[in-house]
């Protein structure tokens, strides 16, 4: 056995005793459903911010995001922007969404969304939601974290054994401890324990990410060397995609150009797009699926948690959309991009733009593996490291679904179980059910992951666009009382459809019935959770103006008024409104929308050379940068100066004292 895999076992040890020690003392504190829940309602501050952030990065950020880059390039690496778009979605919805759950005691956005609407159809759908997005996305974390076990122990560990091992401890923590054991193991992972130093996991995402993308710097020779390299590419065609054909402004390398605002192709599998998949619609339209990550229903319950919005800005602006923002735009783009300069893609070697062969050839298909690859390049020098920095990975993946498994498991208790089998269920049987909630979710992800993976594939792709589906009901709730009960719950059931129908997921269940449907997957480059809001948007809108009732009117603007009267804009701030909508809306229009083509050769033409670009680095990779500097500001205006995610002036008096034997309003009553 070699050094690296001793170490990595010795590092998984420590860590994984620390994950059941946190599950013991959870279950010591949770005395009640709502300890178990939502810790309570009594999260720290410091530990919303980090386990916030551990769980809207899963470990596919810190290892699939690279290989990505790599398969299709800066194209592609506009989904860095998703540093700033999932907590822009927060900015939107927690505050106010937190604000409810305190004044009306809710637990679980079901319960929210039913008593509002006063109709338990949509919490029905918010449940399928939440499983349609915890069941893939846990199977894509475990079996993530499976194949990196495998990779790292050179084959001595297999796939499903360390996914079965893995899923193990996390169900112990997780059904043990609640929330808070999830929480706080997300805050502080095995470095903490083995070196003195204080960092919770955000802070080990950025040491692993920081660590990779300076191995990866060094192999390449530093800044300069990288920018000399991408520059001889920009002056070739080769790559997956070829050139832009004019698409995007010129015949570029497609690695360095985006091909264009929109294509009109049946989608994957159908036709496939000139130049690149990723056109401004696309990356704008795969942003809304990732705004799902914050819009599922798992985040509304991380709102539930806290016991005010304190944590909420500092989560969003500084350690989501700074610090994640200055990791996916810096170093994983350097993981990313430069694999094709150390032996990645032998066609670049063979034609003399290639540095070195430290990596293996990655050109089929199999990209996933770069950053193991990159930990590997120290294994002999640094075996220690090897082990530590594949636990980080670990963590990753291990925190996020962590999260999902304790949050499906409150809805199932909270919206099926306590709802319609047993209303009267105390703290005790809450937790009892809670706990088997956990296990029927842990159980389906496992099942999936380990003997269906063509169907985990599938279905992943859709977790976080269902997600995104919540936005119309988040913004009644939160912003507009005229969608009705009807509109939002017709709304969200087309908008799941349409999801599914424009992914391979619904050409696999038209297929069975002998149907085709006469497109692939997202066609005319618009992304599955651009089509489901569409559908899901435009239905919400128009039913509600048709099903408009005083009565229900009246009921929904309790809400709206408490809110009105607890978040209301100061009178010397409210005439910064339009400068908020035009911030938005020119960020969301050139930072990640249409005019992202505009960044293709603004500062120097792919194809231009070295010492052509403006900044020494090709144009579409300075335009992002440029960007996500006022993605920043833009974030921190809305969040601060806006006030959208601070602590209210008027404190929230709580109607109901205690949510564990309490039962809410029901979906009929007023």
């Amino acid at each position: 056995m070699s050094a690296k895999v001793v170490w990595l076992f010795i590092f998984v040890a420590l860590y994984w005793a620390y994950c059941i020690y946190w599950g013991i003392k959870g279950a010591r504190m949770s005395k009640t459903a709502s300890d178990y829940f939502i810790s309570g309602r009594q999260l720290a501050m410091w530990v919303f911010v980090l386990a916030a952030t551990a769980t809207s990065f899963s470990g596919w950020t810190f290892m699939g995001h690279p290989g990505l880059i790599y398969r299709d390039g800066f194209q592609y690496a506009y989904a860095s922007f998703y540093a700033i778009t999932i907590p822009f979605t927060g900015v939107m919805f927690l505050k106010r969404q937190w604000m409810i759950g305190k004044r009306f005691g809710f637990v679980t956005p079901g319960e929210m969304l039913a008593t509002y609407f006063q109709g338990d159809a949509i919490r029905i759908l918010v449940v399928i939601v939440a499983l349609l997005f915890s069941i893939p996305y846990l199977g894509l974390q475990l079996r993530a974290s499976g194949l990196l076990f495998n990779a790292l122990t050179d084959g001595l560990v297999g796939v499903e054994f360390g996914m079965w091992l893995l899923s193990a401890v996390v169900f112990i923590y997780v059904a043990s401890g609640g929330l808070r054991a999830v929480a706080y193991v997300d805050t502080r992972p095995v470095d903490d324990v083995v070196i003195p130093i204080s960092a919770g996991l955000p802070a080990a995402h950025r040491r692993k990410a920081i660590a990779i993308g300076i191995i990866a710097y060094s192999e390449l020779g530093g800044w300069t060397a990288f920018g000399q390299e991408l520059a001889k590419m920009g002056q070739t065609d080769i790559g997956k995609w070829k050139t832009t054909q004019g698409w995007g402004g010129g015949d570029y390398n497609a690695y360095l150009a985006i091909p264009g605002v929109i294509q009109f192709t049946a989608g994957l599998g159908k036709e496939t797009p000139v130049g690149g998949l990723w056109t401004g619609i696309m990356v704008l339209t795969y942003m809304f699926a990732l705004m799902g990550i914050h819009s599922a229903p798992a985040f509304t319950m991380w709102s539930f948690s806290n016991t005010n919005p304190r944590p909420f800005a500092p989560q969003q602006v500084w350690a989501s959309a700074f610090g994640i923002g200055a990791i996916l735009f810096f170093f994983t783009a350097a993981q990313g991009m430069g694999a094709h300069f150390l032996g990645a893609t032998p066609a670049f070697n063979d034609a003399g733009v290639g540095i070195s062969k430290v990596l293996p050839d990655l050109t089929a298909n199999k990209q996933g593996g770069i950053v193991g690859h990159y930990i590997n390049l120290v294994g002999d020098s640094a075996p220690w490291l090897v082990g530590l920095l594949a636990v980080c990975a670990l963590a990753a993946m291990q925190s996020t679904g962590a999260a999902y498994m304790s949050t499906a498991g409150g809805m199932l208790t909270r919206d099926l179980y306590k709802r319609y089998l047993n209303p009267g269920a105390d703290h005790a049987t809450q937790k009892l059910f809670g706990r088997i909630g956990v296990l029927i979710i842990v159980l389906s992800a496992l099942v999936v992951a380990t003997f269906s993976a063509d169907a985990l594939v599938l279905l992943g792709g859709l977790a976080v666009a269902f997600g995104f589906q919540m936005w119309p009901s988040l913004a009644a709730i939160c912003w507009f009382p005229w969608i009705t009960r009807q509109g939002a719950t017709l709304g969200l059931a087309a908008g799941c459809l349409a999801v599914i129908f424009t992914e391979n997921f619904g050409a696999s269940i038209a297929g069975f019935f002998g149907i085709d449907l006469g497109w692939g997957r997202w066609p005319w480059t618009i992304h599955s959770a651009g089509w489901g809001i569409l559908f899901n948007a435009t239905i919400c809108v128009v039913v509600s103006a048709m099903t408009q009732d005083e009565g229900a009117m009246q009921h929904r603007m309790k809400y709206h008024n408490f809110l009105r009267e607890h978040a209301s804009l100061p009178e010397s701030k409210k005439s910064l409104v339009p400068v908020a909508w035009g911030i938005t809306l020119i960020w969301l229009f050139f930072g990640i929308g249409p005019g992202a083509v505009i960044g293709n050769d603004i500062f120097g033409a792919p194809n231009a050379g070295y010492e052509a670009w403006t900044f020494g680095i090709p144009s579409i990779w300075a335009w992002q940068i440029i960007w996500w500097i006022l993605g920043v500001f833009m974030m921190w205006f809305l969040a601060y100066k806006m006030e959208m995610s601070t602590v209210p002036d008027r404190e929230i008096e709580a109607l109901v004292d205690d949510i564990g034997d309490a039962a809410p309003a029901q979906g009929g009553d007023d």
